[in-house]
């Protein structure tokens, strides 16, 4: 039995001075292999928040973005607020707790969304909004097309169409959103200015197909004459194309939307709109994760990244 007991701590001792005779710890082969060499990015995490991605624009913005994210090497998880503020104070509270190096944000609503950049500011991520700006909170740079510029811009398409009399509708995006009250400013800088031109109807669609449709409907039936509608976004103007349709309108009434996604440039080329104002949103995202990646190299970035616009009229 002594025998035995001795062989068997013999035995272990001999397991024990094996393992502790290989490799240090911390150099191991699969230490080496897992990526902290300084090499790639995939230790950098974006998290993203989109207003809504149930408009193409949209889309092709966080596509854009993706993209490029996975091009550079970085992690991105984008989340949809839905076009409600709450979730996305919610949304991007949640990201923050999953430890990501900068905060991306396309404003659902300016105002409401100052909270969650502020929580974002407190814990040391970077913001970046993208599109529609934040009436607060400390933000590196903001992204987007030039919003005032594009109003005005359909606007001075719709005097070119039209001249200086006409009967004016427009279709206005989600109160207290930038893009609201940007591409409103823009447009109403030219139109204003000329007195044959009469805002005949003004409203809140929330740029929404649905919405546009049904606004169009009671602004139809509740005005006597429209010579033109201007819609923030193309998702409004689309909707409103088909309530003139439906009422025989269409060909009587010039329609200039904004935003050129592909059903709005589908619609121009058959001549059911007359206009929209061109962003490019996959570039917009490419310009986001190229500024997440000077902020993360200590770079100083301009407060405002423009992106170029231009009027498809075909």
């Amino acid at each position: 039995m002594k025998h035995l007991y001795k062989f068997m701590v013999i035995a272990l001792l001999g397991i024990l001075l094996a393992a502790c005779s290989t490799e240090s710890p911390g150099s191991s082969s699969e230490d080496t292999e897992s990526g902290d060499s300084g090499e790639g990015n995939g230790d950098i995490s974006i998290g993203m928040s989109i207003s809504t991605l149930n408009n193409p624009f949209f889309v092709s913005l966080r596509d854009g973005a993706e993209s490029a994210a996975e091009e550079a090497g970085y992690d991105i998880t984008t989340v949809d607020a839905q076009d409600d503020a709450a979730k996305q104070v919610n949304d991007i509270e949640d990201l923050l707790q999953q430890d990501i190096d900068v905060l991306l944000v396309n404003p659902t609503d300016s105002a409401a969304v100052v909270s969650a950049i502020e929580s974002a500011n407190s814990e040391g991520v970077p913001v970046v909004t993208v599109d529609r700006t934040a009436d607060g909170g400390d933000v590196v740079t903001h992204i987007a097309s030039d919003n005032v510029a594009g109003g005005e811009m359909a606007a001075e398409f719709i005097v070119e169409e039209v001249g200086e009399e006409a009967d004016v509708v427009e279709l206005e995006g989600i109160p207290g959103a930038s893009a609201t009250r940007e591409r409103g400013k823009g447009f109403h800088n030219i139109v204003d200015e000329k007195e044959g031109l009469e805002i005949v109807a003004s409203q809140a669609a929330n740029f929404n197909r649905s919405e546009g449709l049904t606004v169009m409907e009671n602004i139809i039936q509740g005005t006597d004459s429209i010579d033109v509608v201007f819609a923030h976004n193309d998702e409004m103007a689309l909707g409103a194309v088909e309530a003139l349709e439906a009422q025989s309108m269409l060909d009587s009434v010039t329609v200039v939307g904004f935003d050129a996604i592909e059903d709005a440039r589908t619609a121009v080329s058959e001549g059911r709109m007359d206009a929209t104002v061109a962003q490019q949103p996959d570039l917009i995202g490419e310009e986001a994760i190229s500024a997440v990646t000077s902020i993360m190299n200590d770079e100083e970035l301009e407060e405002f990244i423009p992106v170029e616009l231009q009027l498809v009229t075909e």
